[in-house]
C-alpha cells in the first residue's frame, strides 16, 4: 500500500511540471544544411587557344598524355556530368551544383586524388572520366539477354566517379595536353609531377626539350625514350643481317599504318638508329649521335653493405681490404698465379665401396638348398640309384667308355 501511494505521488508531480520543460528540440538535416559548406564560386580561365583545327596526331597525343594522369580536386566533384566551356562558365553552377551533390553524392572532396580513367574526343568537346566515371560499365548490355542469359553480367557495382565535358564553342582547336590541364585547373589541379616528368627535370635542357616535344634523339637511353614516347606498341629482338654471330639489337615500334610509324633501335642502353615512316613522305633515317658527352648522365655505382669499393688509380693492393677466405688462421695463402695440386678421385674404389655399402643379403627361399634351416635330403639306396647296371660298367658315367674292336 505504501509503494502504491509513492507511485501516485510521483505521477502527480510529473503532471504538475511546466509544459515548457517537456518540449524537446528536433534538428532536421536538409539540402541547405548539408551543402552549406560547399563553395560555388568559380573563376573562368583566360588561356589563348590556337585557330587551327586538331588533327589526328594531336588526338593521339591527347589520349597518350592525359589517360591515367593524376591530379587533386580543387572543389567537391559530384557523381554526375559537369559541362565546362573553354575559358567560360561551369554548368551546373550555383545552387544547382549543390543540389546535384546533395542528390547524387560526392565523387571527390577538395584535396582528394583523382585519376583520368577514360578520355574521348567527340565533335567539339573532350570528355574525361575521373575515378571510373558516373556510369556503370555495360549498363545497356546488362538489359539484353540471349537464350535467357544476359550479354553482360550485372555485378551490382555502383559507379562513384565524375565526368567533365570540356566544350569548345568554336570547334576543337589544335590543343595540347598541358593546355587541357590549364583549362581544367578550376576543378582539378594537375600540378603533381609524374615519375617521367621528375626524371626529365634532372636532364640537360636539350634532352629535356626533346622529351617535352616527344622526340627521340640518337644517343638517348631507355628511360629517356619512355619519358618521351611512353611504352612501345611492340618490341623486336634481332641480329644484324648477314652476321649470324653478331650482337643482338632491340627495336621498339610506335604507331601503325596509316599512322606515322617510328622504329627506335637500341644497342645496349643507347639509341643507335631512329627511323620515321610517314605516309606520303620518304623514309627518314638518323644514325649519327645527336647528343653531346655532357647530355648523357654517367652511370653511378652505389656501394651497398658488403660490397667491395673499387680501387682508385695508383692505390696499392695492400691498402685494399682482404677478401673473405676459408683458410685457417695462420695458413699461408698460395701464390696468385700458382696452380694447386689436383687430387683425382679413385672411381673404381669409390664405386666398389658404394656397392658394398648398398649391397644387402637376400634371404634364401624356404626349403631351397641355400636355406640353412632346411634338412639335407636322404640319398636312395644303391640299387635304386642305378637299376639294371652291369657290373663291368665303370662307376663314373660321365667318363667315356673305350670300345674294344674284335680280333681280325
Amino acid at each position: 500500500m505504501v509503494t502504491r501511494t509513492h507511485r501516485w505521488a510521483l505521477l502527480a508531480g510529473c503532471l504538475l511540471l511546466p509544459a515548457s520543460t517537456l518540449c524537446s528540440q528536433v534538428f532536421v538535416v536538409g539540402e541547405k544544411s548539408a551543402t552549406s559548406d560547399i563553395s560555388t564560386s568559380f573563376t573562368p580561365t583566360n588561356l589563348p587557344l590556337s585557330t587551327q583545327k586538331l588533327n589526328e596526331r594531336g588526338r593521339r597525343e591527347l589520349v597518350r598524355n592525359l589517360e591515367a594522369e593524376q591530379g587533386f580536386a580543387h572543389r567537391p566533384m559530384p557523381i554526375g556530368v559537369l559541362t565546362l566551356k573553354a575559358n567560360g562558365e561551369l554548368s551546373p553552377g550555383g545552387e544547382k551544383y549543390r543540389e546535384m551533390i546533395y542528390k547524387k553524392g560526392q565523387a571527390a572532396a577538395p584535396g582528394d586524388r583523382v585519376v583520368v580513367t577514360a578520355l574521348n574526343i567527340k565533335g567539339d568537346k573532350i570528355v574525361l572520366d575521373f575515378n571510373g566515371g558516373p556510369y556503370a560499365k555495360h549498363r545497356f548490355l546488362s538489359h539484353i539477354q540471349l537464350n535467357n542469359a544476359p550479354v553482360a553480367a550485372n555485378t551490382g557495382e555502383q559507379p562513384m566517379g565524375s565526368r567533365i565535358e570540356l566544350v569548345f564553342p568554336g570547334g576543337l582547336p589544335d590543343i595540347s595536353a598541358p593546355e587541357v590541364k590549364a583549362l581544367l585547373e578550376p576543378i582539378v589541379d594537375f600540378g603533381v609531377k609524374s615519375g617521367e616528368q621528375a626524371y626529365a627535370d634532372t636532364l640537360p635542357p636539350r634532352v629535356r626539350n626533346a622529351i617535352a616535344a616527344h622526340e627521340v634523339l640518337v644517343g638517348m637511353n631507355h628511360r629517356m625514350v619512355l619519358a618521351a614516347l611512353g611504352a612501345p606498341e611492340s618490341k623486336v629482338r634481332e641480329k644484324e643481317s648477314g652476321d649470324a654471330d653478331g650482337a643482338r639489337y632491340e627495336e621498339w615500334i610506335y604507331g601503325h599504318v596509316p599512322q606515322t610509324v617510328r622504329f627506335i633501335r637500341f644497342r645496349g642502353d643507347r639509341v643507335s638508329v631512329v627511323e620515321i615512316a610517314a605516309l606520303g613522305k620518304p623514309l627518314e633515317i638518323r644514325d649519327k649521335n645527336e647528343l653531346e658527352e655532357g647530355d648523357i648522365p654517367a652511370n653511378t655505382r652505389v656501394i651497398a653493405m658488403g660490397d667491395k669499393a673499387p680501387r682508385k688509380e695508383g692505390e696499392d693492393d695492400a691498402a685494399a681490404p682482404t677478401p673473405p677466405s676459408l683458410r685457417l688462421p695462420g695458413e699461408a695463402a698460395p701464390p696468385a698465379n700458382a696452380q694447386g695440386k689436383v687430387q683425382f678421385p679413385d672411381k673404381d674404389k669409390d664405386k666398389d665401396a658404394g656397392r658394398k655399402a648398398d649391397r644387402q643379403p637376400v634371404p634364401a627361399a624356404p626349403g631351397s638348398p641355400a636355406d640353412p634351416t632346411a634338412q639335407p635330403p636322404l640319398s636312395p639306396p644303391q640299387s635304386q640309384q642305378q637299376p639294371n647296371r652291369p657290373s663291368n660298367q665303370p662307376q663314373d658315367i660321365g667318363r667315356p667308355v673305350p670300345q674294344l674292336s674284335p680280333n681280325p
